[in-house]
């Protein structure tokens, strides 16, 4: 019968439209599985797992191409279990056949895969693959990566194989350029929240811990393993001052040549630079991976570089990291500004301070006591000899306090002496230094135009000779007040140390007292080392004020 010849003509229809219906519905829930997600490594993979699921493909690939177009920067596969992967070993960058779909653009399939000319043969322990296709993937009007589908002994890939992956790469386009804008807003909001945190954080630091707060919270914040601050040391040079991360301690302090590094670059540029593998900084250290160098300026003048690393192998920072960074290192250089201008702010206020303490001192204190002694040595006169002795003693006291009065004066008034090369200066400086390790703080006083007529070499000898009685004191006397007093007289600077320790015990090496010694006889003076009465030692080291003004005393 008629109907019973058509029969065989409609169940082939019947079944060209459930599998049409059927394919539809596969690629839709394929589109639906790569959509869904807005993390960009997670997307990657979902696509290949999509593609492999939609045409039954028994091993699937991802390749990113690199942004120089030259071969592949990314590899993600599926179906390849991790114990043949570390048996084959490197994963493919991209030549061969695989550099064929990148070149060409167009999807490539073929039933054969080893008989195109174009396949360069696997590695050992690579499984077998016989069918094979490959489809580009476009972002935008760019391609970024292709899809690569094989399977072993079995059917090759269809024409319909090929239309429903193409469509899958169109979605998967559009998905990826959706994960990699989410990505951008990512990277945005962590660096946004790093700099507010890290202008914040400096607001509340002091000048010299500035590079230190922003290595701590860049590390914090951002992902990231290293985080090094390097700033320049002499000309060509740079010396790492600040490391957060993994063997931090071993960097720190370390000085390596700034010639060709990514930090120097960032430097000369003022912009921040980055590269995708970073050779170890330090001998003996491991390479890095990412790695972003920040320079940071107050002005014009260079503080140092940022650099912050991710393991080797990492996503690498993108072009809105390197937008983020650049705008970061602006922002910090204003809020080093500010810092700075808050410092010396501080400052000078404190100069004033001390300027006005000084005055009030030396215009009232001093001039009171220097009454008091006046009137005590004229009653001194009308009494008989005891209360005489008495009174002149007090006259002394008074005298000894107006002259540690104007020591202190002299330290107010001083300011920051740290770089200073005055004599009253250096001497307090050494005082300052080694009184940390006694139990008693040094008093010292001055006598005489020390500042004026006191050379530097000079003041150099009297620093070191200072040093070395301070260092006894402290090592072998156990005293309980220690006095200095410089003072120039005649032409003769004359530095004298007392302390009422327990003395010159006969154990201790006499090295540095003969060295203190032969350095008075070589500049024409003297040193003398006595047992002061009521217990402990005097030194009185005296030389003529003209060493170092026409040249060594004889």
């Amino acid at each position: 019968m008629p109907g019973d010849l058509d029969a065989p003509a409609n169940t082939a229809a019947a079944d060209g439209a459930a599998r049409a219906e059927r394919r539809l519905t596969d690629l839709l829930r394929a589109t639906t599985t790569v959509v869904e997600r807005l993390d960009l490594e997670i997307v990657l993979r979902r696509i290949v797992e999509a593609a492999m699921a939609l045409v039954d493909a028994q091993y699937g690939a991802l390749g990113v191409i690199a942004a120089d177009g030259n071969g592949l920067e990314r590899f993600i596969h599926v179906g390849v279990d991790s114990q043949t992967v570390a048996h084959i070993g490197h994963l493919p960058t991209g030549r061969g056949l695989l550099g064929a779909v990148i070149t060409e653009h167009a999807p490539i399939r073929l039933e054969h895969l080893a008989s195109d000319p174009r396949a360069v043969g696997f590695p050992a322990h690579h499984p077998d693959m016989e069918s094979f296709l490959g489809v580009p993937i476009r972002v935008g009007d760019q391609v970024y990566g292709n899809l690569y589908l094989t399977r072993g002994a079995r059917d090759a890939f269809t024409d319909d194989d090929e239309e429903l992956v193409v469509a899958l790469a169109a979605t998967a386009g559009i998905a990826i350029e959706n994960a990699r804008l989410y990505d951008i807003a990512r990277a945005r909001e962590a660096w946004s929240a790093t700099t507010a945190d890290v202008m914040a954080a400096m607001l509340e630091a002091a000048g010299e811990d500035v590079l230190e707060v922003i290595a701590e919270h860049v590390g914090a914040m951002i992902d990231v393993d290293l985080v090094h601050v390097m700033v320049p040391h002499g000309t060509d040079e740079l010396r790492v001052t600040t490391v957060r991360g993994a063997g931090a301690g071993q960097a720190r302090g370390q000085i390596i040549p700034a010639a060709g590094t990514l930090a120097s670059r960032a430097l000369a540029t003022r912009r921040a630079a980055s590269v995708d593998r970073q050779p170890g900084l330090f001998e003996g250290r491991r390479d890095l991976g990412p790695t972003v160098a920040i320079p940071l300026f107050a002005g014009d003048e260079p503080l140092g570089v940022l650099t912050v690393s991710r393991r080797p192998h990492s996503p690498a920072f993108t072009a809105a990291d390197l937008d983020m960074a650049f705008a970061f290192a602006g922002q910090a250089g204003v809020a080093i500004e500010v810092v700075r201008a808050r410092e010396d702010r501080r400052r000078l206020d404190l100069a004033r301070d001390r300027a006005r303490i000084a005055r009030d001192l030396h215009d009232h204190v001093i001039q009171r006591l220097f009454g008091a002694g006046l009137s005590l040595q004229a009653v001194s006169a009308t009494v008989d000899a005891d209360a005489s002795a008495a009174i002149e003693t007090q006259v002394d006291a008074v005298d000894a306090a107006i002259k540690d009065i104007r020591t202190v004066i002299f330290a107010l008034g001083s300011g920051d002496r740290a770089q200073s090369r005055r004599p009253r200066d250096r001497m307090l400086n050494v005082v300052s230094e080694l009184s940390t390790g006694m139990p008693v703080t040094p008093r010292i006083t001055f006598s005489g135009p020390l500042d004026s007529l006191v050379s530097a070499p000079l003041t150099d000898e009297l620093s070191a000779v200072l040093r070395e009685c301070l260092t006894n004191v402290a090592k072998h006397a156990d005293a309980q007040t220690v006095q200095v007093d410089l003072s120039i007289d005649d032409g003769i600077v004359t530095l004298t140390v007392d302390d009422d320790g327990r003395g010159i015990p006969p154990s201790v090496p006499l090295s540095g007292l003969a060295n203190m010694t032969e350095r008075a006889r070589l500049l024409g003076g003297t040193c003398t080392i006595a047992d002061r009465p009521g217990g402990g030692t005097r030194i009185e080291w005296a030389v003529p004020a003209a060493f170092g003004t026409e040249g060594r005393s004889s």
